[in-house]
């Protein structure tokens, strides 16, 4: 009698072997799908493509393991979301922002108003596209902060779709010492800058001086970089030059 009523140990063991089985499965199933669009030629430029496909791909796959995984605790699910009736109804009220967010994901990514690698600009801050997935938009701003856009922010807010390439404008705050020149320094920066063919001849740069003090003159260099991508780049390479023009000043002062 005792021994009746004790759970059966190697049914619940198998019954966990196989879950697992099934979710390592899945994991094994959804990379290798990333790779192999990765590595086909007609994806490689298209990174917004790969994003759509395998997230459709990846969420088959789940749901597919989901109901394998229910099956063993005797839960239907395509029966059980059938006969929720006006409980599925709240539930789908309670998810209208995930389902809202789904498709204008899929609204943007066919209609390719924004793809990968595009700049935008909405509610005041600028990036670029680094994901577009089903439900959110990935954003990297100047700072290299990644911000999750909601889809449905996109199709329903305005937004700033900047030309391929995006120039960008860089300002280094620089402060000069009192024995150095400042027109000097401004003839010698500029001719740098416009040294660099990824530098932008027009608008030109420039140099504005900000104020004076008793230690130092302080002044801003201002240029535009032709791709948005070398903004970092070109910040460091211009302050390198400052650095320099400083440095040979002090020299010429010894």
């Amino acid at each position: 009698m005792i021994a009746s009523n004790l759970p059966n140990v190697n049914d619940a063991t198998m019954t966990l072997i196989s879950i697992l089985l099934i979710i390592f499965i899945t994991s094994i199933i959804t990379r290798v799908i990333a790779r192999l669009f990765n590595k086909m030629e007609r994806f490689k430029k298209d990174k917004t493509a790969i994003y759509l496909i395998t997230d459709i791909i990846n969420y088959i796959i789940y749901f597919i393991a989901l109901m394998a995984i229910l099956q063993y605790f005797g839960i239907n699910l395509a029966g059980t979301l059938l006969s929720l009736g006006i409980v599925g109804i709240a539930v789908s009220f309670a998810a209208k922002d995930i389902i809202s967010n789904l498709f204008s994901g899929i609204i943007l990514i066919i209609g390719k108003s924004i793809k990968v690698g595009d700049t935008i600009e909405i509610h005041g801050k600028k990036g670029i596209v680094e994901r577009i997935s089903l439900r959110t938009t990935i954003v990297v701003d100047d700072n290299g902060v990644k911000n999750n856009v909601p889809n449905s922010t996109l199709t329903n807010n305005e937004y700033l779709l900047f030309k391929t390439p995006e120039k960008y404008r860089a300002d280094i705050l620089t402060g000069l010492p009192l024995n150095i020149d400042v027109e000097e320094f401004r003839k010698y920066i500029i001719e740098r800058m416009e040294s660099y063919p990824e530098i932008a001849e027009s608008p030109k740069p420039d140099v504005f001086a900000k104020e004076i003090t008793f230690k130092q003159s302080k002044v801003k260099v201002s240029f535009w970089v032709k791709s948005f991508n070398n903004k970092d780049e070109y910040k460091i390479i211009i302050t390198n030059e400052i650095r320099k023009f400083i440095k040979m000043g002090e020299n010429d002062e010894q």
